[in-house]
This record gives structure tokens, sequence and C-alpha cells, in this order.
């Protein structure tokens, strides 16, 4: 469960995390005063809210109540926004990064640290980032603080602060059964100080009986992941154009990585689970034709699911929308041949094994129209 930046704010300030001054409002006259001059950010679970005119700064009253109303109603990747925060401006002297995590092939938490902050890791070279495990047998211990501090080549009263915010970022992971807490950018401020400037976290979904205060909090869903919601369908969005149908969510993860592999890029996948029934897999075939994939990749394995009603419920969905999208059909199991015959005869592009599916799809997806 991911929690918007407020709230991730609201829990890191509770474990004695320094944030800015501010306050959440879903409409702009709900802002009666200001903390000084302030920054106006739309609350949406996604990245990319500057780009998308979703960060705004603000001087006066005036001026914060308009930018609010800008921002409010803002389409964001999808997703609509409902409330904006407003938070004191932090005169900027330095960004960096800082975050703790699980690392599952380590099964330990890590901390991630570099001096590049205020942008996507991801976009960071691996030398400058520090790597720093927790050992989950000693627990955190004050060293770790201060290698991250070292790492950052921070001057003494700067690094005793990054310790500290080390040590609470740990203590909220633990005591928040929080799966990531992000800190991008980790500021520091002219005068000195160590601030976050924008919060993530988090918390791990199947811990929630243990934080009732959670399972209250709204979920920011985009119209088509409510559509899913109400179908009892897995729906994820992404940034790519390859749709993806696969069933099983080992299989759904095996088929994201081999498209990576071949250079294409997921933008939306569907997860059937074990049905083959023909209307929900008919229904599932709609909702990923309303994400408007340049090509979709389905891959079904059938062991209790039978190929060849999988394919069935496509074909109604093909007929009934019209698709005519390019569809890379991989199905392996019980009655595999009828469905292949089934898709094969509509058009669709067969494929025998995983990394040719999700080769032909990332080929398909790269094509120029």
């Amino acid at each position: 469960m991911k929690l918007f930046e407020y709230k991730a704010k609201e829990v890191m300030k509770k474990h004695g995390i320094p944030v800015p001054d501010g306050f959440v409002v879903s409409k702009p006259e709900e802002i009666r005063s200001l903390p000084g001059p302030v920054m106006v950010k739309a609350q949406v679970l996604i990245g990319g809210r500057g780009k998308a005119g979703g960060i705004k700064p603000a001087d006066t009253l005036g001026d914060a109540k308009k930018v609010a109303a800008s921002i409010l109603g803002l389409n964001i990747r999808g997703y609509v926004t409902k409330q904006v925060l407003l938070e004191r401006r932090l005169d900027v002297a330095k960004e960096l990064y800082l975050s703790i995590t699980i690392d599952r092939s380590r099964r330990s938490l890590i901390f991630m640290a570099s001096a590049s902050g205020g942008i996507d890791i991801e976009s960071v070279p691996e030398d400058k980032i520090l790597m720093m495990p927790v050992d989950p047998i000693i627990g955190y211990q004050p060293f770790v603080g201060r290698h991250v501090a070292s790492f950052l080549k921070l001057e003494s009263e700067q690094a005793k602060q990054v310790e500290n915010i080390c040590a609470k970022l740990h203590e909220l992971v633990v005591e928040e059964d929080a799966e990531l807490a992000e800190i991008n950018p980790l500021v520091i401020t002219k005068d000195g100080k160590v601030v976050a400037g924008d919060g993530k976290i988090t918390i791990d979904s199947d811990a929630l009986f243990r934080h009732k205060d959670y399972e209250s909090l709204p979920e920011d869903l985009t119209p088509l992941e409510e559509k899913a919601k109400t179908l009892d369908i897995a729906f994820v969005q992404l940034d790519g154009n390859i749709g993806v149908i696969a069933n099983g969510a080992g299989l759904t993860m095996a088929t994201l990585d081999s498209i990576n592999m071949f250079g294409g890029k997921a933008g939306v996948f569907l997860d059937l689970g074990g049905t083959d029934d023909p209307e929900k897999v008919k229904s599932a075939m709609l909702l990923m034709s309303e994400a408007n994939p340049k090509v979709i990749l389905l891959n079904i394995f059938g062991g209790i699911t039978k190929c060849d009603t999988v394919a069935k419920g496509v074909l109604e969905a093909i007929e009934a929308k019209k698709i005519r999208i390019p569809i890379v059909a991989r199905i392996k199991g019980v009655n595999e041949e009828a469905g292949r015959t089934l898709l094969k005869n509509a058009g669709m592009i067969p494929a025998y094994g995983l990394s040719e599916a999700a080769e032909l799809a990332s080929k398909e997806s790269l094509k120029v129209i």
C-alpha cells in the first residue's frame, strides 16, 4: 500500500524525521493562512508530478489559492488530483537521496544513498550509489548511519543529522511494517538543516491488520483501475506500450522481465489468476483494450486453466470491440493445441516459448507506424 506524500510525511514526522511545515486541502477555499512562501504539490501516487504541472510555487495566500485551483482536478498520467499539499518552501543548498527498503536477495533491509538527489535513482550511475545492508541478526547499529554520512561527504553537523535520520528511517520501516521509505530529495538547507523534501512510504499490505489507521486511507486509482477492482481483476498500469495478460503472479513477473530483456516496456499488466471463465477473460481483454497498448502479449500456462476456453474469451472480446492491435499469443498446457488453433486462425501472432513471445511483442512495440 503506497501512502500519499502528505501521509508519508506525517509518519516520518511521528518518527522524528524533519519535514517542512504544511497541510493538505481538497478545495482552494480551505487555504486560510500560509507558513510563508510555499510549494503546492499534487497528491497522486505517480511520479513525474513536476513535469506534468503538479508542483508549483506560491508566495502569497491569493497565489496559493490560484495555484491550488489550477492543480486540483489535474490528470497526471491517468491519476486525477483530488488533494494538494501546501508546505513551507525550503531554501535549498543541496539535494541528496536516501531510502531504506527490503533486499530480498540479501534477506535484509538495505539503505541506498546518493549525493545526486531530486532525480530518479534509477538514472544515477551505480558507482554513485551506496548500498548499505543492515545485518538482520544484530539489527541497526550507529556505524550504518556514519557510513552513509561519510559516503555523502557531509560536514560534521549535517553528518550527525543524517545519521539520526538513518536511525529513524530504520525504526519507521520496522514499526510501520514498511517495504520502502524513501526521501528524494533529502534537502540540506542554506542554514544547515537536513529536511525531507519529499517522502514515499510503501506499507506491506499483508500487515495492514496491525495498522488500522492505514486501512481507512483513500485509494488513488485511475478509472481503469477502479473498473478492474469492480471486476476483481489484478490490473497495474506502467509506463510502456505493451499490454501483458498472464495467469499467475510468477508468470506475469517473468513475462515483464523477459519484455525488458528484449528492449520492450510494459504499459499495463493484467493477471487472470486461475480463471478460464470465458466471460471473465472477455472482460479482462476489453479492459486491456481500453488501456490502448500498442501490442498485447497473451501468456497463458494451463494447469487447471484450459487454454481453449481462455482463447474463446479472447475471441469474444475481439469480436465485441473490434480490437485491431497486434496480439502475440503464447499458450501452454491443457488443450493448448485447440486454443492455439483458435487464436492463430483469428490472425494472432503465435509463439511457443516465453522468450519468443517477449521478443515478438517487443519488436511489434518498437515498430514505427
